[in-house]
């Protein structure tokens, strides 16, 4: 298949695009490459892309362009047939989105309008998309789960996303197009972001500084490994949504439709406590923190943990990655990346 995965120099984006080259899919990557977090990291992920592209002898390309860009993203379209279209790309961070919300319009919000209709008027299978777990914001009831309601978002990034699973639910009805949401929950991994806690802490820790630990320590996180979410988003999008028959409009689910469309939690269904988490990169690095316990951070929820029965019926999605397993592997990335 062709597909077009949009945030391909991104964190989940480069894995997903990595992993479609390397199964024979014909992939374009499309990022506007900006300096939210260091651009060196991004450059050094398509590189590896390119690499990948020419010794797979695989067809490959890559768009550098903004999404908010209604003509780039048009063109992209206008020269190529995607059968699927894999959209990771966004603003992210939940603290970032206290400082600057006009880049979470642009990039959000104008960005996504612009992929729904070009994936309208170009006839595209599948559109699947990334959310966020932080749609549940003031929900506490757990397991999280699609059919409960998302509509009480703690956060301005959280707002972006949910609306994100409202729009795409009006093209899937006015369009018959058929749209995937996917609720990221917590992924760390080998080439993660520089502002998420895994690279902060690794970081701080080798260099014998002190790590800010927000709740104390207390709050727990459903940590998912990148290869798992990479599986996940492949399947779920090798596996176009189709109407609910049973939906009720009388009793309306809020993750399905009588329309083509569907939302589903994507993480490891195993929470764990962030102190223990740093445990296990005290482990994997051999040195321990030293550490700042702070009290929770604004726009932050105290725990997260993702019922994915639903992904698991419709594709099979088993994450089967343990927390010390994948902080290990993020441990050995880091120290050969930066020579640590």
């Amino acid at each position: 298949m062709k597909v077009l995965v949009t945030g391909a120099a991104g964190f989940i984006g480069y894995h997903v695009a990595r992993r479609l080259i390397e199964r024979g899919d014909s992939v374009v990557g499309f990022d506007i490459v900006n300096d939210y977090y260091d651009p060196a990291l991004k450059k050094a992920r398509l590189a590896q892309l390119d690499e990948l592209g020419r010794t797979q002898g695989a067809q490959y390309r890559f768009i550098r362009a903004d999404l908010a860009d209604r003509v780039a993203v048009e063109a992209a379209f206008a020269g190529e047939k995607f059968d699927r279209v894999i959209h990771l790309a966004a603003q992210a961070g939940v603290r970032y989105s206290l400082e600057d919300p006009h880049s979470y319009v642009q990039s959000n919000l104008v960005g996504f309008t612009n992929i729904l209709e070009a994936c309208r008027h170009n006839g595209v299978g599948q559109l699947t998309y990334a959310s966020t777990s932080s749609v549940y914001g003031a929900n506490t009831k757990m397991p999280f789960s699609e059919h409960d309601g998302a509509n009480h978002p703690l956060q301005f990034y959280a707002a972006t996303k949910r609306a994100n699973e409202l729009m795409a639910h009006s093209y899937s009805h006015l369009f018959a197009l058929p749209t995937t949401g996917l609720r990221f929950f917590t992924v760390y991994g080998p080439w993660g972001r520089p502002d998420m806690a895994l690279f902060k802490f690794t970081r701080a820790i080798l260099a014998g500084e002190p790590i800010d630990v927000f709740n104390h320590g207390n709050h727990t996180r459903d940590f998912t490994y990148i290869d798992d979410i990479v599986e996940g988003v492949i399947r779920a999008s090798d596996t176009p949504a189709s109407p609910d028959p049973d939906w009720d409009a009388a009793a309306p689910d809020p993750a399905r439709s009588n329309a083509p469309f569907r939302i589903f939690n994507i993480g490891n269904s195993d929470p764990v406590k962030l102190a223990d988490y740093i445990d296990a990169l005290e482990e994997a690095l051999g040195k321990k923190a030293v550490r700042n316990l702070l009290p929770l951070q604004p726009g932050d929820v105290p725990d997260t943990f993702s019922d994915t029965t639903e992904l698991t019926a419709a594709t099979g999605y088993r994450p089967s990655t343990s927390v010390r397993e994948g902080v290990a592997r993020f441990v050995a990335w880091y120290r050969a990346h930066y020579g640590e």
